[in-house]
């Protein structure tokens, strides 16, 4: 009875469009590129840093096939070593930064109207090779509405790269 509960708990969770993935490791790292790439109307990144260029060419390949792509970043990791925004930015990516003394530490991302994705993944190698991390997958109309609310918040009161 016990495992019949436990598989229809598992059944419900996949019906309700949810995936969680952890690192270390490549789960979160797949499961962000896979986002990326089959993303078909636009992508909406809220990120304290990018570092990884996996991530970072995947984007860009998105951009040039003209698909929207927005980012916001924290000013205090933009010039990290490893650093992917400027990079995105010579692509033609448009980028906001957080110019404050406070940390704009947010993580997640938005896929074409839809899809969210969050959690304490950083998007960098050390997180993929070393962190304990995870990533959560939603399709949650609620959980979108929320997160992109906060996007267009943060989007209209920060400022663009070009301006710093």
């Amino acid at each position: 009875e016990e495992m019949n509960k436990a598989i229809l708990s598992a059944e419900k969770d996949d019906e309700s469009n949810e995936r969680v993935y952890f690192s270390p490791g490549e789960e979160c790292l797949n499961a962000i590129l896979s986002q990326i790439k089959g993303s078909t109307q636009k992508i909406n990144i809220c990120l304290f840093t990018i570092s990884d260029d996996r991530i970072s060419n995947a984007l860009m390949d998105k951009h040039k096939l003209g698909i929207p792509v927005k980012v916001i970043t924290d000013n205090d990791k933009i010039y990290d070593k490893g650093s992917d925004i400027a990079k995105l930015v010579d692509a033609g990516i448009s980028v906001k930064v957080d110019i404050t003394d406070k940390h704009m530490h947010h993580k997640f991302a938005l896929f074409d109207n839809k899809t969210t994705l969050t959690g304490s993944y950083n998007w960098t190698r050390s997180a993929e090779r070393y962190n304990h991390e995870n990533i959560l997958i939603t399709q949650s109309e609620g959980v979108y509405r929320s997160f992109d609310r906060e996007f267009k918040k943060l989007w209209s009161e920060l400022m663009d790269y070009h301006e710093i």
